[in-house]
C-alpha cells in the first residue's frame, strides 16, 4: 500500500500503550488479564474485554462483581473479520468514552483462525499503532504461544512491549507499522478454480448483483448473507469503475470449502493504509465502500499496486 500518514501521528505517542500478553494456559491468561483490568479499576478507566470463548466466559465469571465497569465482547463474533475490529470494536469504545482514558483487552489472533485470517489479524495489530497514535488508551493483546505456531514472532513485530511470565520487556523486533503493512501487501494466490467471470463497466452493476446473487444462492448461502454479499460486491465494483479512471473492471466468483468468494480486479492503488478500517467524516463522500464490505463480509483481502487493486470478499456458508 501507499505511505499516506494521518496528520495526527505527530501527536505524543507515550499516552498510548500497546502490549502483547504471552500465555501458555488459562492460569497465565487470567493472571495477566486480571492485573491489567485491576489497574483500570484503580484508575477509574472504562474497560473493554474482547476475547473469544471460553476465555470470555472465564473473565465474565471472575469479574461478575464489576457491575457496569466492564464491557464484554465475543471476539469470534464481533471480530470474525479482523478488519472490523478497529472501526467497530476498539475505536468505537474509545470514541464512546472520550476524553477519558480507556483500557482494552483484545485477542484478534486465536486458535481456530484460518491462515488468511491470521494474516489479516497481523495487519490489524500493526494498524492499531496507527489508529491509536496520540490516543489516551492502553490495549493488551493476549497470545496463546503454546498452541499458535510462530504467533509470538508476529506479536513481537506489532507490539512495542511484551508481557510474559509477569515481566515486561521492550520488543527488539517491533517494526514501523507502515513498513510492516507494506511487506504484507502481497499478490493473492490463484484459486483452484473460478466458477464465473464478468467484465463490467458502470452500466453493468446490475449484472454484477445478479451474478453474485445467483451463484451465492445456488451454493446454499443464506438469503440475508446473499443480500449482504451483493451489497458489498456492488460497493467495491462501483469504486472500481467510478473512482479509478478506468472504464471497466473484472469480477470473478467461486466457491471454496465452506465459503463463497467474490474477487474484483480494477485500476487504481489504495494509498491509505487505514482504508476500510476507519469511518470517514460526514463531509467526506468517499471511503465507505471498503468499510461497508468489511462490515458485511467474513473476510476481506486486498492486494494493491500502481498497476491496480484486487479485492476478495469472503462469505461463509454457515453463520458463526
Amino acid at each position: 500500500m501507499g505511505t499516506h500518514r494521518p496528520a495526527d501521528l505527530t501527536m505524543p505517542a507515550e499516552i498510548f500503550v500497546h502490549e502483547a500478553l504471552y500465555y501458555r494456559d488459562l492460569a497465565e491468561f487470567y493472571a495477566g488479564t486480571a492485573a491489567f483490568v485491576r489497574a483500570g479499576f484503580d484508575s477509574d478507566e472504562p474497560v473493554l474485554i474482547a476475547v473469544p470463548e471460553p476465555r470470555l466466559a472465564l473473565l465474565r465469571g471472575e469479574l461478575s462483581g464489576a457491575g457496569g465497569r466492564v464491557r464484554f465482547v465475543d471476539m469470534a463474533v464481533a471480530g470474525r473479520n479482523p478488519n472490523r475490529i478497529l472501526p467497530w470494536v476498539l475505536r468505537a469504545f474509545a470514541a464512546e468514552h472520550r476524553p477519558r482514558r480507556v483500557r482494552i483487552i483484545g485477542e484478534p489472533i486465536y486458535v481456530g483462525r484460518t491462515p488468511d485470517e491470521v494474516a489479516s489479524g497481523v495487519q490489524h495489530e500493526a494498524l492499531i499503532n496507527v489508529a491509536f497514535a496520540g490516543v489516551d488508551a492502553a490495549i493488551l493483546c493476549p497470545y496463546d504461544i503454546e498452541r499458535l505456531a510462530l504467533v509470538d514472532t508476529c506479536a513481537d513485530l506489532t507490539h512495542p512491549v511484551i508481557v510474559s511470565g509477569g515481566e515486561r520487556r521492550e520488543s527488539s523486533s517491533y517494526t514501523d507499522p507502515y513498513t510492516l503493512v507494506a511487506s504484507l501487501n502481497q499478490p493473492l494466490p490463484e484459486p483452484v478454480r473460478v466458477d464465473e467471470t464478468l467484465v463490467f463497466d458502470a452500466q453493468g452493476l446490475a449484472a454484477v448483483r445478479r451474478l453474485v446473487g445467483k451463484h451465492a444462492d445456488g451454493v446454499g448461502l443464506a438469503a440475508d448473507s446473499v443480500a449482504d454479499l451483493q451489497l458489498a460486491v456492488t460497493e467495491i465494483c462501483t469504486n472500481a469503475v467510478t473512482h479509478t479512471g478506468s472504464a471497466v473492471a473484472t469480477l470473478r466468483v467461486w466457491s471454496e470449502g465452506d465459503k463463497v468468494v467474490s474477487e474484483i480486479r480494477g485500476a487504481g492503488e489504495i494509498a491509505d493504509v487505514m482504508a476500510g478500517r476507519a469511518v470517514p467524516s460526514l463531509d467526506n463522500p468517499r471511503g465507505r465502500g471498503l468499510l461497508i464490505a468489511n462490515r458485511l463480509c467474513d473476510l476481506v483481502q486486498t492486494f494493491t499496486a500502481p498497476t491496480g487493486t484486487v479485492t476478495r470478499l469472503h462469505m461463509r456458508l454457515s453463520p458463526t
